[in-house]
């Protein structure tokens, strides 16, 4: 990697360890924002329900945008409304304005994540380099959710709540001021596929979805009007003159497989990463601070694979070899956590978990690379946006889905006369059953859907291939024109 390209991918990476810090840091002060601004227990939900609303809804068409209108322009214009979104919460004094600058926030992270990883494809176009880059995300994302739940309990009890979301004005100004790095691009311009109507059914319907899994009241009107809406964008996208999604990418089997098997997994994941965090504080009655620590060493063995691994890995067996050995981790890893005891310790019972929770390192980088390879170069930016959205809806859905279950059978165990910790433990154990069972079919989708892409020869390798099939044909007289033709005979 060289330095321009290097310093380019810091900047990238810088960018969405901030969105991803944001996300996990709230979780921790909740709390005392409640106690502070007065929150009702159901409108609290909506501090995360807001962000992960925008986020997820508007993240396909900010990829598009991106395309039209360049992605460098549109990473610049995300962190800007982000950081300014950021101050607006961190000195919002009533629930409405913290809430609607959550909103905001979601706004923003979906311009800026929507581009970061086709800008990352067209920095590094050869799939070893690529790899690496790739590996460099996921380390990104695992240290940001670890590092977020510690740093939000050190923040929250030694200066205020509202420290959480301020961090964010140095991290986005350091971002900003290295934007240089990033290559500029001019995008191919509003003509290019400006579809309105489109953006508005996609938005509205996913916003619709969302809101359908997170907020329980209304939730069968919210699904029915995003199974509608939907419906409609698909129509649309099959006659709009410039669609704004093309259903040539949902027809790239490579494409959609990566998207389907990204739902399961990161739905599971996710869901790990919650879940067992309120289980140590619940039942293990760890503190904030304690529960981060306690989750560092599963940051820290998906930054060792991810960065010193992944790589070597994907060169040795291929992307979707590399997929299936770290979902078989992740696998393992839930699946340890079925026969989790109410007064688990943490060395022979949680450490082993966060260890295997390394497969992560293998997997995140593979999938990522399987997704993004089937798309073309001009619709980077789309198969961006696509990704991340997906990417987004696998943690609603596998946190309400697994949340649920975990609720209900924590329930029927308190009807029947259990303490409340081994009530809670059965809830999480089920969750946790789901979770691995959803990495299970992911392997399957992994086996028999995706493909490994197969390598492409660099320029010179194409030019020597030519010369030398010249060379042949000029010196073989009286050999057929089809002789000098690779692939025929």
């Amino acid at each position: 990697m060289d330095t321009n390209r290097g310093a380019a991918l810091a900047v990238l990476a810088t960018g969405m360890l901030m969105t991803i810090l944001d996300g996990s840091i709230v979780t921790v002060a909740m709390p005392v924002m409640q106690a502070d601004l007065g929150f009702t227990p159901s409108g609290l939900t909506w501090v995360v329900n807001a962000y992960l609303i925008a986020f997820g809804s508007l993240l396909l068409l900010s990829g598009r945008l991106g395309d039209l209108l360049g992605r460098r322009r549109m990473l610049i214009a995300g962190t800007v409304v982000f950081v300014a979104a950021s101050v607006l919460a961190g000195l919002a004094t009533s629930p409405a304005a913290l809430v609607a600058a959550r909103f905001l926030q979601g706004a923003g992270s979906a311009m800026a994540s929507a581009v970061s990883l086709g800008i990352v494809v067209t920095l590094y176009p050869a799939p070893a380099e690529r790899a690496k880059a790739f590996g460099v995300f996921a380390f990104t994302g695992a240290a940001g959710a670890s590092i977020g739940q510690v740093l939000g309990g050190v923040l929250t009890d030694l200066l205020s709540w509202h420290w959480i979301f301020l961090i964010n004005v140095p991290i986005g100004a350091a971002v900003l001021a290295g934007m240089r790095f990033v290559p500029a691009d001019r995008g191919l311009g509003l003509r290019a596929g400006a579809d309105v109507l489109g953006a508005f059914l996609v938005t509205a319907g996913l916003m619709a979805g969302i809101a359908a899994v997170v907020q329980p009241a209304w939730r069968w009107v919210t699904a029915a009007a995003a199974v509608l809406l939907l419906a409609g964008f698909v129509a649309r996208q099959a006659t709009a003159r410039t669609p704004l999604m093309p259903l040539r990418v949902l027809r790239n089997r490579q494409v959609a497989g990566a998207n389907i098997l990204q739902i399961l997994m990161i739905g599971a994941m996710f869901s790990f990463q919650i879940l067992v965090a309120l289980y140590m504080q619940r039942v293990l009655h760890y503190t904030a601070l304690q529960t981060g620590l306690a989750m560092l060493p599963a940051a820290l063995s998906v930054a060792v694979v991810s960065l010193a691994v992944s790589t070597r890995v994907i060169a040795r067996v291929g992307e979707r070899g590399t997929l299936i050995a770290g979902l078989s981790m992740l696998a393992l890893a839930l699946g340890w956590l079925t026969r989790l005891p109410a007064d688990a310790r943490f060395a022979p019972d949680l450490l082993p978990v966060m260890l295997l929770i390394a497969g992560g390192g293998l997997a995140l980088p593979a999938i990522t690379g399987l997704g993004m390879s089937g798309a073309r170069p001009d619709d980077a930016g789309l198969a961006s946006g696509l990704f991340n959205t997906t990417q987004q809806l696998g943690m609603a859905l596998g946190v309400a889905a697994l949340s649920t279950a975990a609720a209900s059978r924590t329930a029927g165990r308190l009807a029947a006369g259990a303490s409340e910790a081994a009530a809670l433990t059965a809830g999480y154990r089920l969750a946790f059953t789901i979770g691995a069972a959803l990495l299970l079919v992911s392997i399957a989708v992994a086996a028999f859907v995706l493909r490994s892409p197969a390598p492409r020869p660099q320029p010179a390798q194409v030019r020597s291939q030519a010369s030398e099939a010249s060379e042949a044909s000029g010196a073989e007289a009286g050999s057929t024109p089809a002789a000098a033709v690779p692939g025929r005979g």
